[in-house]
C-alpha cells in the first residue's frame, strides 16, 4: 500500500495508485452554490479537496477524466459541468506575511501576478487561444481584471480556487500583537486583501469568474472583508460535507485490516491497532447533526506510513507538523481568562459548554481583551482543531471537547509550561515523575509539588481548588503518550477512575509499571487550620488530620476495585496503585497499596 503522506495532488495520488478515500460523490452537492467557503483545521486535507475540484472541472484535462475519475464514484455518473471551466488556483500560504503592511501587500500581488501568467502560458499550450493578459507588476487587481477582458473572448469561465485565504491573519492569531497595524493596512478599507475580494465579487456578477471555492482555518478574515465579499456561502457546518475532508471510523478499519495481514499478525492483535488509532487520532465533529467522528487525515497517513514500514507503531503518536497547534492554546494561555479555560478543558471530561459557536468574529475580537469572553475563547479553539462538537445539553446548548489524547497532549504541555515557566523546574519535575513508573516511588513527586509546583498557584487558585486541580497539576508531569494510554476520568462500571496510565500494547516489554491513581483534597478550611500551620505538620501529623485520614480510607477503597476492574478489562497488568491526598495547596500525602507484580 503507498500512502500519501505530504502528497496534495489530486491527479498524482489517484494515477500512481496511492491509498485514497473517494470523495467524488460530494461533487454534485457541491455544485448546488456557486460561491462557498469551507473552513477546517490545518492538516486537514483541504488543499486535496482543491486539487479533486481543478482536475474534475478543468477543460484542459477532458480527455484525461476516464483516467483520473474513471474508477471513482463521479465516474459512473458525472455531472454536466465536469471539465467545463478554466481554472485559477491561488494559494495564499505561498504569500510571505512578515514585513511591512507594503511588503505583504508586494508579495501578495506578486503571487496573483505568478498564477495569472502561469494560467495564460497553460492554457495557450493546450491550445486554447486567450488574447494576451497584461500582467502590472505593481497593481494584480488590474491583472485581474485584463485577465477577465481575455476571457470574455473565449466560451469558458473561470473556476477560482483560493487555498488558505486566511493566511495573513494567521500571524496576528499566535500573538503577535504587533502585526495588527499591518493586518489592518491589508484588510480594512482599501487594504489590498478587501479590495482583492472586491474585485472576485464583481467579477462573479458578470460570470467571468462563475464559481469560486476558498479554504481555510477560521472566518477571521472573511468577518473583516465582508463587505468586500459578502456571497460566499458558509458551508463548514453542514452535515454532508462533515466528512469531505478526513477519514471516517470503516475506511481507518479497512487499511488497517490490509496492514495487519501483510505483517502477518495474529488474529486476535488485529483490533490493537483499531483500538490504537480510535484512542489517539479520532474525535473530530464539524456538525450539529454529523452522526460520525471523522480522523485526521495526516495523523491517520502518518500512523499508517510507520506501521506499512516496520510493521509497528510510531514511536510519538503525534505528528511534528501538527505541533504548531501548540501556538494557538499559548495564545489562549496568555490572555486573562484563557489559563483557567485551558484548566477546565484537561480537568473533568475535557469538555466546556457554551450557547454556540461564533461564525463572526475579526480580528478586532483577537486583539481587544475585552471581547474575548469563554464563548470567543472556545470557538477559536474549535476552528483551529483543538476542540470539537461533542453535542447539545437539555436546553440545547453546545457541548465542545477535546477530541484525543494527540491534542490532550498539547494542552498538558502548555499547562506545563504556563505554571512552570522554567525549564529547570520541569526537567526536574519529569525526573521525579519517572520514579512513579519506573520504580512505583510517589514520595519524591509529591515533595516536588510541595515545594515547588504549588508555589506557582496565586491566591485566588485557592477559591476553586479541588481534586481535580490536583489531579491537573500531576497530570502535567505525569503525562506520557510515548509510553502510556493516558486516560484521565477513565470509566469503569460508569464509575469514573481519577487517572490511569496504561503502557502501549507496542511498549509492554518495557521495565516500567502501569499506573492508577486516585485524588483526594481537603481545604484548609475544612481542617481548620491555616497555611502557615499546614507546612509545619509533620507526615503522620499530616495524615492523623480526621479529614484527610476520611479521604485516604475512601480513596483506598476506589483504588482496589478500580484496580480490579482494570485487571479484569485488560489483564497482564504490573499495576501500581495510589491514593494522593492534598490539604489545600500546601501538604501532600500518598498511600501506595500492595499489589502483586506481574511478569
Amino acid at each position: 500500500m503507498k500512502f500519501p503522506y505530504g502528497i496534495s495532488d489530486f491527479k498524482s495520488l489517484i494515477t500512481e495508485g496511492y491509498f485514497y478515500c473517494d470523495r467524488t460523490d460530494k461533487i454534485p452537492l457541491l455544485e448546488n452554490t456557486k460561491s462557498q467557503l469551507f473552513i477546517r483545521p490545518r492538516r486537514f486535507g483541504k488543499s486535496l479537496v482543491l486539487s479533486m475540484l481543478e482536475n474534475y472541472y478543468d477543460v484542459a484535462k477532458k480527455d484525461e477524466f476516464e483516467a483520473i475519475f474513471g474508477g471513482l464514484k463521479i465516474g459512473n455518473n458525472p455531472t454536466e459541468l465536469r471539465n467545463s471551466y478554466f481554472i485559477l488556483k491561488l494559494d495564499f500560504s505561498c504569500v510571505d506575511p512578515t514585513g511591512s503592511a507594503e511588503d505583504v501587500k508586494k508579495a501578495l500581488f506578486n503571487h496573483i501576478n505568478v498564477r495569472i501568467n502561469g494560467f495564460h502560458k497553460f492554457y495557450n499550450y493546450k491550445g486554447f487561444e486567450i488574447s494576451d493578459i497584461e500582467i502590472n507588476q505593481e497593481d494584480a487587481l488590474y491583472s485581474i481584471d485584463s485577465l477577465i477582458a481575455a476571457i470574455r473572448m473565449t466560451p469558458y469561465p473561470v473556476y477560482l480556487l483560493i487555498d488558505e485565504y486566511d493566511n495573513f491573519a494567521n500571524t496576528v492569531m499566535i500573538g503577535v500583537q504587533s502585526a495588527g497595524k499591518r493586518y489592518k493596512a491589508l484588510v480594512y478599507d482599501e487594504g489590498p486583501l478587501r479590495t482583492f475580494f472586491k474585485v472576485v465579487k464583481s467579477s462573479t456578477s458578470g460570470s467571468m469568474f462563475d464559481r469560486v471555492f476558498i479554504t481555510g482555518v477560521s472566518p477571521v478574515v472573511m468577518s473583516d472583508i465582508t463587505s468586500g465579499y459578502n456571497i460566499a456561502e458558509n458551508i463548514y457546518f453542514e452535515p454532508e460535507f462533515n466528512d469531505l475532508c478526513g477519514f471516517k471510523q470503516d475506511e481507518i478499519e479497512d487499511a488497517l485490516k490490509k496492514l495487519v495481514d501483510k505483517c502477518g499478525f495474529e488474529k486476535e492483535k488485529i483490533q490493537e491497532p483499531v483500538n490504537l488509532m480510535q484512542t489517539y487520532y479520532n474525535g473530530y465533529t464539524f456538525s450539529h447533526a454529523a452522526d460520525e467522528r471523522i480522523y485526521n487525515p495526516t495523523l491517520s497517513l502518518y500512523f499508517f506510513k510507520q506501521f506499512e514500514k516496520t510493521c509497528g507503531y510510531p514511536r510519538k503518536m503525534l505528528d511534528s507538523n501538527l505541533a504548531v497547534d501548540e501556538s494557538k492554546l499559548e495564545y489562549i494561555a496568555n490572555i486573562p481568562r484563557g489559563r483557567d479555560l485551558l484548566m477546565n478543558l484537561v480537568q473533568k471530561d475535557q469538555g466546556v459548554v457554551i450557547s454556540d459557536i461564533e461564525d463572526r468574529f475579526g480580528i478586532k475580537d483577537m486583539l481587544t481583551d475585552k471581547s474575548k469572553d469563554n464563548k470567543f475563547l472556545v470557538s477559536f479553539l474549535y476552528y483551529f482543531g483543538v476542540l470539537t462538537i461533542a453535542g447539545d445539553t437539555e436546553d440545547l446548548k453546545v457541548i465542545l471537547k477535546v477530541p484525543n489524547l494527540v491534542m490532550l497532549g498539547l494542552y498538558v504541555k502548555r499547562i506545563q509550561n504556563m505554571l512552570l515557566p522554567e525549564p529547570e523546574d520541569r526537567d526536574d519535575g519529569r525526573d521525579v515523575a519517572e520514579l512513579v513508573y519506573q520504580k512505583g516511588e510517589m514520595a519524591p513527586l509529591c515533595r516536588f509539588m510541595e515545594e515547588r509546583y504549588f508555589k506557582v498557584f496565586h491566591n485566588r487558585d485557592y477559591m476553586w481548588a479541588n481534586e481535580l486541580t490536583l489531579k491537573t497539576a500531576f497530570l502535567t508531569l505525569l503525562y506520557n503518550d510515548i509510553i502510556y494510554i493516558m486516560d484521565s476520568e477513565t470509566e469503569i462500571d460508569r464509575r469514573y477512575a481519577d487517572l490511569t496510565m496504561i503502557i502501549r500494547p507496542d511498549k509492554r516489554y518495557g521495565k516500567i509499571f502501569d499506573v492508577l491513581i486516585e485524588f483526594k483534597f481537603v481545604k484548609l478550611k475544612d481542617a481548620g487550620m491555616s497555611a502557615d500551620q499546614a507546612k509545619k505538620l509533620s507526615e503522620d501529623e499530616l495524615r492523623q488530620i480526621p479529614e484527610i485520614a476520611k479521604q485516604m480510607k475512601d480513596g483506598e477503597k476506589q483504588v482496589q476495585d478500580y484496580g480490579n476492574k482494570l485487571e479484569q478489562k485488560y489483564g497482564n497488568l504490573r499495576l501500581q496503585k495510589f491514593v494522593v491526598a492534598a490539604l489545600g495547596f500546601e501538604r501532600v500525602c500518598f498511600r501506595k497499596l500492595k499489589t502483586q507484580s506481574k511478569k
